[in-house]
């Protein structure tokens, strides 16, 4: 035989959450932001701030693993992403940066996840039950998948990322505040000489001469220091009204009510778009992460957002309260079983 043998060569792969991976994940959330999720704009993140806050106080019983750090994280996850994993571990659960996933009949049996280290992230392998799978949005074709809010609507995102990016750009480079104020026929220091002296002088009385001169071939125009404003006329290009409607329609994607960013609103707007938000937006997320809990934990969880956000409402469920209390003693001086009328009004195992 060949008297040299062959060298084989071993394949170096980068990880998943190598420093590649992560440039690509920087390069791909800004695409995608000027695509039209706009995760960078004040508008979503404020929304996103009012579900880190309201489930971050949600009363949790059945289980420690879900502190106030890991609902928080998880909130703001399944605001921008629609979904979250966390690994189920003894100390805690690990969040997970990055993760692949087999599914069979239509549900997940292992993942491939990748979690984040101050000196580089690690991959590795883990079952459908070593893992908590939260996600919001889900579609018939993909049911393991979640959908983040602005994903679902595209074109108002895209809209409002176009708009604040045309103001960014006017603001930038269009001649805001410069006019054009006509002269006579002068040498060039002059008119350097004049520009100088307007330059810096504000709050002071400008004197200068007259342009009603004759030049040759006539007299000059008649204007008389007549500035011309060079300013864009944005009023025309309806910015405010479009800012202003896909504000409102990133709000409602994320079930906040745009009555509570109008300038004019008042206090039982902003009650009722609380309560709009904790009802219909939070409290499903929060029941849906505690049967996934529940069924990974092997405990019952329940999880409740309304107890910690009553203060929306503390005035009306102060009145609320003292008229039940009046009922069930009106209710007991009669006779009537008071756990038969609550339960005719639908009121039987409510917190």
């Amino acid at each position: 035989m060949w008297p040299f043998k062959r060298k084989t060569a071993e394949e170096t792969r980068s990880s998943g959450s190598g420093f590649t991976a992560e440039i690509m994940a920087a390069r791909e959330s800004y695409i995608s932001g000027r695509r039209g999720i706009a995760e960078l704009t004040a508008t979503a993140q404020g929304a996103v701030t009012l579900w880190e806050g309201g489930l971050g106080l949600a009363d949790v019983s059945g289980t420690d693993l879900l502190d106030r750090r890991s609902l928080a994280l998880c909130a703001r996850s399944l605001a921008l992403r629609g979904e979250a994993l966390f690994l189920i571990r003894d100390a805690g659960l690990v969040p997970c940066s990055d993760w692949d996933l087999k599914t069979r009949d239509g549900r997940p049996t292992a993942y491939r996840v990748s979690v984040s280290e101050a000196g580089g992230g690690r991959t590795f392998t883990a079952l459908a039950a070593e893992v908590l799978h939260f996600r919001i949005g889900c579609d018939v074709a993909a049911p393991y998948y979640g959908t983040a809010p602005l994903k679902r609507a595209q074109l108002t995102a895209g809209l409002l990322n176009a708009v604040e990016t045309a103001l960014a750009e006017v603001f930038e480079t269009a001649p805001l505040a410069s006019q054009i104020v006509p002269f006579p026929e002068a040498p060039q220091t002059d008119l350097e000489a004049m520009a100088r002296g307007f330059r810096g002088n504000r709050g002071k009385v400008l004197i200068r001469e007259s342009v009603n001169v004759a030049a040759a071939g006539g007299p000059a125009p008649m204007q008389d220091w007549k500035p011309h404003d060079l300013s864009p006329d944005l009023s025309k290009a309806m910015t405010r009204e479009t800012l202003v409607a896909a504000r409102d329609a990133i709000n409602m994607a994320f079930g906040v009510l745009p009555g509570l960013t109008a300038p004019a609103t008042t206090g039982p707007m902003v009650r009722e778009a609380q309560r709009h938000l904790a009802q219909w937006v939070l409290q499903p997320i929060a029941t849906g992460i505690a049967e996934e809990a529940a069924d990974k934990l092997g405990s019952a969880v329940t999880l409740d957002v309304m107890r910690p956000l009553q203060a929306f409402d503390a005035g009306g469920r102060a009145r609320a309260l003292g008229a039940v209390v009046q009922t069930l003693a009106l209710a007991k001086e009669a006779g009537v079983d008071p756990s038969e009328a609550l339960r005719l009004v639908d009121w039987e195992g409510t917190p």
